[in-house]
C-alpha cells in the first residue's frame, strides 16, 4: 500500500532525497536520485520500496556492472588469449583503473559505490519485480568518450587515469562530496570533463538521452505487464535530466537507444600515417637495393634490428619472459605483411602461456595494480603491461627505422 507523499517526506530515511515523479504514457516513474558513496542513498532506496508499491524497478547500470555486483569475482573468469586476440586488452586495462578508484573510494568512505543500485537489484529480486537494466555499456560510454577528444587529449585523459592509481594521498573531501551529487564516471574523469564539452556529452548528456529512452522502451515492451508504477534509482547528477527527458523526449525510444550504443569508427588519419610511413620506408629499401646490393643489405637489417629491438626492449620492460621478448622481436619486423594481430598482442599471448596466470593472480589484481610493483609481480598485470609496452616499442622501433634508412641513403 502506497503511503502519500506527505507522509512518506517524513520518513527518516527519505528527508532531504532528491525525488521526482513524472507522469509519461500512462507510467508514474518515481525517480530517486541517489549519492554513490552515502549510506543514506542505500537507506532511501530501501525505505521507498518498503512504503510503496511499484511494478518495475530501473537502476543506473549496464550489463556488465550489474553482473560485476552481483557477482564480483566474476572477472576472474577472464580469458586473458580471448582478451588479447579480440582487441579488447586497453578495454580491460581501463576498466581496472576505474576498479582501482573505487576501491580507493569505499575504503576511505567505508562504502562501496554503487551500494544503492545493489540494495535496489536485491529489493527487486526479494519482491520479485522486474529488473531493468537502462545505463549503456560502460564500454560503450568508455570508447566514446574517448573519441569524442583530440589526440592530445587523450594523452591528458591516459595521464589522468594513471595519476589515479598511483595517487597516495586520501581523495579529499570535496571530490567526495562532488560524487555524491554527480556520477562516477565523470569523477574519475572530473577535470577533463569539466573543461571538454565532448567528453561531458559522452560521459553525462548522452546517458541522460539513452536511459530516458530505455525507460520508455521497457515500459512499452512490457505493455502488457501493464507496469503503472517503476522506482527509478539513478545518480543524482543524472535525475535533473532525466526527468526533463522523461517529459519532452518525443524521438522513438528504440533508434534513440540504436544510434546512443553505436561507436564510432576510428580515425582513419593515423592508420593511414603509419601505413604511409611504411610504405616509404620499403620504397628506401628497395632504392637501396637498386644502388647496391650491400647497402639494401644493410637498410633491411636495420629495419628488423630497429622494429624487433625496441619491441623486445619493451617486452624487457614488461618483465617478460624469454619466449614473450623472442616473440616481439620476431613478430614486429613483419608486421606489415602480418595484418591482424599486433606484435603486442602476440608477445603478450606468449606470456600468458608461459607463465599461465594463477587464481591468486585474479584475486590479488585489483590491490596489486594500485602500487607501481604490482603490474610486475602480478602476472595478469604484466600480461597487459607487455601488450603495451611491447605495442609502443614497435611504433617507436619503426620511426626510428624511417629516420635511420633515409639517413643512409643521403
Amino acid at each position: 500500500m502506497n503511503l502519500p507523499e506527505t507522509e512518506l517526506a517524513l520518513l527518516p530515511a527519505l528527508q532531504g532525497q532528491p525525488i521526482e515523479r513524472v507522469q509519461r504514457d500512462g507510467v508514474e516513474y518515481v525517480l530517486l536520485g541517489t549519492a554513490h558513496v552515502s549510506r543514506s542513498s542505500v537507506d532511501a532506496v530501501e525505505a521507498l520500496l518498503a512504503h510503496e508499491r511499484f511494478d518495475a524497478v530501473a537502476v543506473e547500470l549496464c550489463d556488465s556492472r550489474a553482473q560485476g555486483m552481483r557477482d564480483p569475482e566474476a572477472f576472474k573468469q577472464m580469458d586473458l588469449f580471448k582478451v588479447i586476440r579480440q582487441g579488447k586488452a586497453g578495454m580491460v586495462a581501463a576498466s581496472l583503473v576505474l576498479s582501482t578508484f573505487q576501491k580507493r573510494l569505499a575504503d576511505q568512505s567505508g562504502i562501496l559505490p554503487g551500494a544503492e543500485m545493489k540494495a535496489a537489484m536485491d529489493g527487486a529480486d526479494q519482491r520479485g519485480l522486474p529488473l531493468w537494466l537502462i545505463d549503456r555499456e560502460v564500454g560503450t560510454t568508455l570508447k566514446r568518450a574517448w573519441r569524442s577528444v583530440g589526440f592530445w587529449q587523450r594523452f591528458g585523459l591516459l595521464g589522468g587515469l594513471l595519476a589515479s592509481v598511483f595517487e597516495r594521498e586520501e581523495i579529499e573531501q570535496q571530490e567526495i562530496e562532488k560524487l555524491k551529487q554527480g556520477d562516477l564516471l565523470e569523477s574519475a574523469f572530473s577535470e577533463f570533463a569539466s573543461e571538454s564539452k565532448p567528453l561531458y556529452e559522452s560521459l553525462i548528456g548522452e546517458r541522460d538521452s539513452y536511459m530516458a529512452a530505455r525507460l520508455r522502451e521497457e515500459a512499452a515492451h512490457s505493455a502488457t505487464m501493464e507496469p503503472r508504477r517503476v522506482l527509478v534509482v539513478i545518480g543524482a547528477g543524472h535525475l535533473k535530466g532525466i526527468t526533463t527527458l522523461l517529459r519532452e523526449q518525443q524521438a522513438d525510444p528504440a533508434a534513440t537507444v540504436a544510434a546512443l550504443s553505436t561507436t564510432p569508427p576510428k580515425a582513419r588519419w593515423p592508420k593511414w600515417l603509419a601505413a604511409g610511413l611504411v610504405l616509404l620506408v620499403f620504397a628506401a629499401i628497395a632504392y637501396a637495393f637498386h644502388r647496391n646490393t650491400a647497402l639494401g643489405t644493410q637498410a633491411l637489417l636495420a629495419w628488423v634490428l630497429f622494429t624487433g629491438g625496441f619491441a623486445a626492449l619493451g617486452a624487457v620492460a614488461a618483465g617478460g619472459h624469454p619466449l614473450s621478448i623472442l616473440a616481439a622481436f620476431i613478430a614486429a619486423p613483419i608486421k606489415p605483411f602480418r595484418p591482424g594481430i599486433p606484435a603486442g598482442g602476440i608477445s603478450a599471448m606468449a606470456e600468458a602461456w608461459v607463465r599461465h596466470p594463477r587464481v591468486a593472480d585474479f584475486d590479488t589484481l585489483r590491490d596489486d595494480i594500485v602500487h607501481w610493483s604490482g603490474w610486475w609481480k602480478n602476472r595478469v598485470a604484466r600480461t597487459l603491461l607487455n601488450f603495451f609496452l611491447v605495442s609502443a616499442g614497435t611504433i617507436i622501433g619503426e620511426y626510428s627505422a624511417g629516420i635511420h634508412i633515409f639517413n643512409s641513403l643521403v
